[in-house]
């Protein structure tokens, strides 16, 4: 017996899997990421997905699939669109230095987008602010760096507590509300 349970505030499903009286196996992980890129980010998608492929993790590539010039916007809302509409629990971006692409995606409401250039930053951005987004930037790492820094990304889980406070403060930005600072 095996059930998924998919707990869409994180990102993450849960697998449990009973393996007789009382015991239980659970596992965790993303149900579906997106990943998406510009002309500059392709070489990098593959490496990308090459590791999420030896994971076993389940993703969709929205694009590009070329090396003819596109704009990234186009790609960061597709991403975006699509983790906020609840298809993906998670999403990666890359195109040159990961900082365009990520700024268009956190124009879409509900994501958190953060470019990051070290394993360190990319495992707190999850822990302490529950990124849904991961961006890269092609020109800035290398395809080993990136996979270490997609997979501390993917290992990390998001801690709440104080985090979860300063999460719903950016929510409230977000929706227009004045933060009370009580100063």
């Amino acid at each position: 017996m095996c059930t998924y349970y998919f707990f869409r505030r994180t990102g993450y499903f849960f697998k449990v899997k009973k393996t007789g009286s009382p015991n239980y196996i659970v596992e965790r992980g993303f149900l579906v990421l997106a990943i998406g890129n510009d002309h500059i980010g392709l070489e990098l998608k593959q490496a990308i997905i090459d590791l999420l492929c030896e994971r076993e993790i389940k993703f969709d590539d929205l694009g590009c699939h070329s090396n003819t010039r596109v704009d990234y916007p186009v790609f960061a809302q597709k991403v975006a669109e699509g983790i906020v509409e609840g298809t993906y629990s998670g999403g990666i971006l890359i195109c040159g230095t990961g900082v365009g692409i990520s700024i268009a995606a956190n124009k879409v409401p509900g994501i958190r987008a953060v470019v990051c250039s070290d394993p360190y930053s990319a495992l707190l951005s999850k822990q302490h602010n529950n990124t849904n987004v991961l961006a890269l930037g092609s020109r800035v790492v290398g395809a080993e760096l990136a996979k270490m820094i997609v997979s501390s990304w993917l290992d990390a889980e998001f801690e709440a507590g104080r985090h979860q406070t300063r999460l719903d403060m950016i929510s409230q930005i977000e929706s227009g509300q004045s933060l009370d600072t009580g100063k």
